[in-house]
């Protein structure tokens, strides 16, 4: 799943966002997405939310759930953090 950076940097940033999840989903990284979530514009929307809203797999869907709802349809202006802080993910 993971690559080098050249590979992963010639992905799209949604076939990105796909990988990273799934890793974290399957290592039950609560922290990646609250951290990365934090990069998002509306961050502060979410502010009052942390990586310890009971049970890992129910922490993990709602950051899930956030994401989609603060990024809609696009990145925006957040695209190049989130790609890089996607491929940081997956070469780890």
């Amino acid at each position: 799943m993971s690559g080098t950076i050249a590979e992963l940097d010639g992905l799209s940033t949604e076939e990105l966002r796909k990988r990273a999840f799934a890793k974290a989903r399957q290592h039950g990284d609560v922290k990646f997405f609250w951290n990365l979530l934090r990069h998002l514009p509306h961050a502060d929307d979410a502010e009052s939310l942390d990586g310890s809203l009971g049970a890992v797999g129910a922490s993990i869907d709602d950051a899930v759930a956030l994401w989609r709802e603060m990024t809609g349809h696009g990145y925006g202006e957040s695209e190049p953090l989130l790609r890089a802080a996607f491929i940081d993910y997956l070469t780890q």
